[in-house]
């Protein structure tokens, strides 16, 4: 996960602060495309009983990777985050 600058999004009817771009590799050609799922989620919380409670997640979707930015890629998780965050317009902190 990495933390970002917060966005407002629009869900169910109210608007949430997104804080958290989070996202998982769904498929690697590995040779030119790879596609990332990603969800905008809520910072975490701390519970009543002091456990640690997930974000909510207010945004989801897909990005795909492919020629030059593919190729350009070093495979690297920092690397993903940044390229999802540049297409999704988020910045990283």
């Amino acid at each position: 996960m990495a933390n970002i600058q917060p966005v407002q999004v629009w869900k169910n009817g109210e608007v949430k602060s997104a804080s958290v771009l989070s996202a998982i590799l769904i498929n690697d050609d590995l040779a030119s495309s790879a596609t990332f799922y990603y969800q905008l989620k809520t910072a975490d919380s701390v519970d009543s009983d002091g456990n640690s409670v997930s974000g909510e997640a207010v945004s989801d979707g897909n990005v795909s990777m492919s020629a030059d930015d593919y190729t350009n890629w070093d495979d690297s998780n920092d690397g993903a985050y940044q390229y999802i965050a540049d297409k999704l317009g988020l910045t990283i902190v």
